[in-house]
């Protein structure tokens, strides 16, 4: 079975509150079985926000290809190629935003540099970016 192929974003179609606001990503638990957990997948899924917005925005693993690939070869290449370059690429993945990161699953310090890489992707300082990692839901993945 092949991946799907996952539509690239551009920084500046997101919202202008991403690059000029203090902004909270924070994990999605409830309600998403599997995904949410770090360390465990490669999807957790999660969500920006600032003063009552908020934006969907999920973090991919791209490197996990079992039982099917979870992205098509060029994304592949373009997350390891954007990540060595200390840039994030961002897609669309089920409708919603995803940081598309190598590897398989996500520790805390991938978590914090996948959000770090996006803060600079919208022109925002990585220190005004807060990430709301819940006690219980890290793994031992990075």
């Amino acid at each position: 079975m092949s991946a799907p192929a996952l539509a690239p974003v551009d920084p500046f179609d997101l919202p202008d509150w991403l690059g000029t606001a203090e902004v909270t990503w924070s994990t999605d638990v409830a309600g998403h079985r599997g995904a949410g957990r770090l360390g465990s997948g490669h999807l957790v899924r999660g969500r920006l926000a600032h003063a009552g917005e908020e934006h969907p925005c999920d973090l991919l693993a791209v490197d996990e290809a079992y039982p099917t690939p979870v992205a098509d070869e060029d994304t592949r290449r373009l997350a390891h190629q954007a990540w060595r370059n200390e840039q994030v690429l961002l897609v669309e993945a089920q409708g919603r935003l995803a940081l598309a990161v190598p590897g398989t699953d996500f520790g805390a310090d991938r978590v914090l540099d996948a959000l770090g890489r996006l803060a600079k992707a919208v022109g925002a300082r990585p220190e005004s970016y807060v990430a709301a990692l819940r006690l219980g839901v890290v793994g031992h993945g990075g």
